[in-house]
């Protein structure tokens, strides 16, 4: 089976946030995420299922996360992410989609109810 690729739409808001959505949610590439990589194109992003929390240890680049429940709503948003850091467990995250930093500049908030398909 190939790689899953989806799109991210903030219903909300009415906004497509990412066009090219690769899921981790296995072991493995749940493990890996985005190490090894330079950078993220435009329109892309990373969704592993399952997942309360983040680092960026030996990443190159920072990044934008949302922590996702369950039902895809937003429950915490970190934007500009740096390498080497580590995000809050958060407890009602049931995923996270995870983009380049600076893709959300505020335009996806706690409470915004997303959709991936």
């Amino acid at each position: 089976m190939g790689e899953r690729i989806l799109v991210a739409f903030n219903r909300t808001r009415g906004r497509e946030i990412a066009s090219r959505v690769s899921v981790a949610d296995a072991a493995a590439s749940r493990s890996r995420g985005l190490l090894g990589r330079d950078a993220m194109a435009p329109q892309e992003g990373l969704w592993i299922v399952p997942c309360p929390m983040i680092h960026t240890f030996f990443m190159r680049f920072a990044i934008d996360v949302l922590f996702l429940d369950r039902s895809l709503r937003v429950v915490r948003v970190l934007e500009g992410l740096k390498p080497w850091r580590v995000s809050p467990w958060v407890f009602r995250a049931h995923s996270v989609l995870e983009f380049a930093g600076g893709t959300l500049r505020g335009s996806v908030g706690t409470g915004d109810q997303l959709e991936i398909s």
